[in-house]
């Protein structure tokens, strides 16, 4: 099975590769719960399998999106690495260049500061993700707004989970009530037949009438009682199912939760925001900066050919992108710079590696579920792997 053997080889790699981590958010605890599934019912069991292998299918779709990403911040660290490690004239040269870049921009901070509609601290924030706007706002508002939508539908679950779950104690109290009921018939028909015996007896008194009489009104009392029983029991039957339904909406709806306030706090780290109004205001603010600053293009010259230079000896370096350093030249004469971005980056694929981990678990728990229905109802085996077979082929 294709899609069971990708998410067992790379949950093994990524065990092989990368240390577990603790402390992790509530909502992360195990999605698939059979405790409210009835195996033997088939819609029931088909529901759940489907529901196991969806998840299985949203990780694996998370876990391509996040290796991407992932192995792009490893080549961040990578190149810091290189840099660390290059010969003394090298890095000199490279000091050089970093040095002289500093200084353009410091003199450029000096003569355009009443101008700048900004400061150097958020151009230079927004420098460094420049690359990623504005779809970086579009991915950081689309998520702020699908958290409201994904937080307002697990209310409205839950509510409705609380809701059926109320129907139902109101249901079994209608039915323990309708038994004390067929108690309580039985016991007065039992005593009335009795006193009318004795009072027949006693005064020689034909009372058959009085027995159909107590028969009868028994009898349509008893009818009434057991209708409304077997009516109840069918509701009873309605809401079970109603409320298995929920639970696994609900847990699929959980999984996207933790997967977009994962995201959420990789992109507020990553972009060193809030929110994405503040991104949005601070983005303005850099176009605006920018187009003031194109006016002074001579002044430029000079940095653009250091950055030349210093990028031409980073790429003769062997450092993988070098373009990135053009932002961050502090990094390259200041070891405090140095270890602070470092730190960052480190930060970003804890963040990453924590959500990868997070997806392949589910990934493994929704596998471990599927295999483990099969052994222990081997009845529904064939069944069971007919519908994963049909799954991966309409993923194909």
């Amino acid at each position: 099975m294709g899609l069971l053997s990708k998410i067992k080889e790379w949950t093994q790699k990524r065990r092989n590769t990368e240390q577990d981590e603790s402390g992790f958010d509530e909502w992360c605890e195990q999605a698939i719960n059979r405790d409210d599934v009835d195996i033997h019912d088939h819609q029931q069991r088909e529901e759940y399998v489907t529901a196991c292998l969806e998840q299985m299918a949203e990780a694996s779709r998370e876990l391509d999106t996040l290796n991407g990403e992932y192995n792009l911040v490893t080549s961040y660290l990578t190149d810091m690495e290189e840099v660390d490690s290059l010969e003394k004239e090298t890095r000199q040269q490279i000091r050089d260049f970093a040095s002289k870049i500093i200084e353009l921009e410091n003199n450029k901070e000096k003569i355009y500061k009443k101008h700048s509609v900004m400061s150097e601290e958020d151009y230079a924030r927004m420098e460094k993700i420049e690359q990623y706007m504005p779809e970086a706002y579009n991915k950081l508002k689309e998520a702020e707004d699908y958290q409201v939508l994904v937080k307002k539908d697990l209310g409205r679950l839950e509510g409705e989970r609380h809701a059926y779950r109320f129907r139902r104690n109101e249901i079994e109290s209608n039915q323990t009530n309708m038994k004390w009921i067929t108690a309580i018939c039985v016991g007065s028909m039992c005593f009335l037949i009795m006193v009318l015996a004795i009072v027949g007896a006693a005064w020689k008194i034909d009372v058959s009438v009085g027995y159909w009489i107590a028969i009868l009104v028994a009898a349509f009392t008893m009818t009434i009682v057991y209708v409304r029983y077997h009516d109840a029991q069918k509701e009873l039957v309605k809401v079970d199912k109603s409320i298995n339904k929920l639970v696994l909406l609900q847990n699929s709806i959980k999984i996207k939760y933790v997967n977009n306030t994962n995201l959420l706090e990789y992109l507020y780290v990553k972009y060193n925001v809030n929110s994405s109004t503040e991104l949005k205001a601070l983005w303005d603010k850099y176009n605006e900066e920018n187009r003031q600053r194109q006016e002074r293009e001579q002044m430029r010259q000079d940095m653009d050919y250091n950055q030349a230079s210093l990028i031409k000896l980073l790429r003769k370096s062997n450092i993988q992108d070098p373009d990135i350093w053009l932002h961050q030249a502090q990094a390259l004469i200041d070891n405090k710079e140095m270890v602070e971005i470092r730190h960052n980056l480190i930060l970003r694929r804890q963040k990453l590696r924590k959500r990868m981990e997070y997806n392949a678990r589910m990934a493994q728990d929704a596998q471990d579920e599927v295999k483990d229905i099969v052994n222990k109802y081997p009845e529904y085996a064939k069944k069971i792997l007919d519908l994963v077979s049909d799954y991966e082929k309409a993923l194909a």
